[in-house]
């Protein structure tokens, strides 16, 4: 299989490591690396048989109540949202459900990606499977099968506010499970119905509290979190390799890289970036030739304060890893379905878990992190195409011929463009709101605002990375015979099998594509492994 990503760029899943497996549901907590073989590597998907058990008996006390019209359990046998007051007979119960899904799948603007899709449907599916939701294994198998036969709804991307759980995006979802809305088969679009017939499937049938279970869940927001913080890693790892290329590109001091004074501050991040860029430089022969008699008292704050910057950008990715991973476990449904394991009957609980505010906040500041991490990438750009350092060979815009040649001129414009981007999209969404159904739902998180500016700006701040890669990998150049470290000196050799050095004007953009691409399909992951040893490690 493959599927499109946001801007309709293509994964060459071939690249991707995969493990071949089925990934089984057995109601315990998904990781990052599952959500990403099923989205982007079409790895199937089964349900346990020991979970079948769990979730039959909430789905019976589900039943139950959906025909008995005396005793109202809310989206069971009632209206839903204000309209919570409004009993529903037992036999409108299935007409209520169908009716849920039809009505709030009310988006609008371009659809999602197909990976964010994919992530949705599987992280909807595990919830259902944790048996809190009373729905049968039918409506879960149903999921799966989509999935596993690459059948992809067509979501519009805006829609929700992030409480209430992602309710147009996740009805247009339901759609198709029932042969209705849109899908994407093998790169074509159409009719729900049509996919669910050409694949050997039929509509699946509304019982009890179905539609309801299917829309109220955090999965648009707990899916572009969890893709995001693997392609993050990704680009951390690539900026990490920028700095440390920028210390000799530069040529700067090492000094500010000693773990005294990083112990001393007390701050893990911190302390693990100056580790993993001290252990990036070794062996560098540019840092020894210019240790003695240099009249430069201090580098400016873009490298000397690397280790400050990115290591907060580390310690918040922690954060923010600590809340998805919490998420790949959760249940989000409501009212959740507590059966007696002694008994016929259950305690049916009403209560927020839809709401998204533990993502919304963590995504926000995702957004906050990546700007940061940008930010100091286009600043140690901009002082190395300055040309302004005297002690530094390096000619301005790292051009061939400064005046008739402009070099990387421009390219720093892009990054800067980037950069006051990334900086709008790092303004918080969650810390707005906007009450919805007649002031019932009266605080909404806005994390589905977060999700998406965190998308953004994840493809953005690639391409910053990309940047100062080229232009440092070209500083580089300038520096020689003099060699960096042994493991700058791979990166930089993994950089020119993407992109030859700069002998004369040409399009930057080629260049800056093919990097990007590099950092995206994990090309220069390898040079992150110190940032993650303690602080990226996979979810308990």
């Amino acid at each position: 299989m493959r599927f499109r990503s946001l801007g309709q760029r293509g994964y060459d899943l071939r690249a991707m490591p995969l493990t071949h497996d089925h990934l089984e549901l057995t109601g315990s907590p998904l990781q990052l690396d599952d959500v990403a073989e099923v989205a982007r590597g079409g790895r199937q998907v089964c349900l346990s048989d020991s979970q079948k058990d769990v979730i039959a008996r909430a789905h019976q006390a589900v039943d139950a109540v959906g025909q008995d019209d005396s005793c109202p359990v809310y989206g069971i046998n009632t209206g839903f949202g204000s309209l919570s007051r409004s009993l529903i007979a037992p036999s409108d119960i299935t007409s209520l459900q169908l009716n849920i899904l039809r009505s709030h799948a009310a988006g609008v603007g371009e659809p999602l990606s197909e990976d964010v899709v994919r992530a949705m449907m599987l992280l909807l599916a595990a919830s259902l499977s944790r048996g809190h939701s009373g729905v049968s294994c039918a409506v879960i198998e149903q999921i799966l099968s989509l999935l596993n036969k690459g059948i992809t709804p067509v979501i519009p991307s805006r829609g929700s506010v992030g409480a209430s759980g992602d309710l147009a995006p996740l009805a247009h979802l339901g759609l198709v499970l029932i042969g209705e809305g849109e899908a994407w088969v093998d790169g074509r679009r159409m009719d729900g119905g049509a996919a669910l017939e050409e694949q050997g499937l039929s509509p699946m049938p509304l019982g009890a509290k179905v539609g309801l279970a299917l829309i109220n869940g955090t999965h648009l927001m707990a899916a572009i979190g969890a893709l995001s913080l693997v392609d993050l890693e990704n680009i951390l790892s690539a900026a990490l390799l920028a700095s440390a290329m920028g210390i000799d590109a530069c040529r700067a001091t090492d000094e500010f890289l000693d773990d005294r004074l990083h112990a001393v501050r007390c701050q893990s991040g911190q302390r693990r970036v100056a580790s993993a860029m001290r252990a990036l430089l070794k062996g560098s022969e540019i840092i020894h030739d210019h240790r003695q008699d240099d009249p430069r008292v201090q580098d400016p704050y873009s490298l000397r304060a690397t280790p400050q910057v990115l290591g907060a950008v580390v310690d918040a990715v922690q954060y923010v890893r600590r809340v998805i991973c919490a998420e790949l476990g959760a249940v989000t449904d409501n009212p959740l379905v507590f059966p007696d394991s002694t008994k016929v009957g259950a305690a049916f609980l009403a209560g927020g878990n839809f709401h998204g505010m533990p993502l919304a906040m963590a995504l926000d500041t995702l957004s906050i992190a990546i700007c940061h991490m940008a930010g100091i990438s286009e600043r140690r750009v901009n002082w190395l195409l300055s040309g302004r350092d005297d002690q530094n060979p390096v000619t301005p815009f790292l051009a061939s011929d400064p005046g008739l040649h402009s070099g990387l001129m421009i390219a720093q414009y892009t990054a800067a463009a980037c950069c006051n981007e990334l900086q709008c999209l790092a303004s918080p969404a969650s810390v707005g709101n906007v009450p919805t159904s007649a002031g019932i739902e009266d605080y909404n998180s806005m994390g589905a605002t977060s999700a998406h500016q965190v998308r953004q700006a994840i493809d953005l701040s690639r391409h910053v990375i990309a940047i100062e890669l080229m232009a440092m990998a070209e500083g580089l150049e300038h520096q020689r015979p003099l060699r960096s470290g042994h493991q700058v000196e791979i990166g930089h050799d993994v950089l020119r099998a993407a992109v030859e050095p700069l002998h004369a004007d040409r399009s930057p953009a080629p260049d800056i594509e093919a990097v990007s691409k590099l950092i995206e399909v994990g090309g220069l992951r390898q040079f992150g492994q110190g940032l993650y040893a303690e602080t990226l490690d996979h979810c308990d």
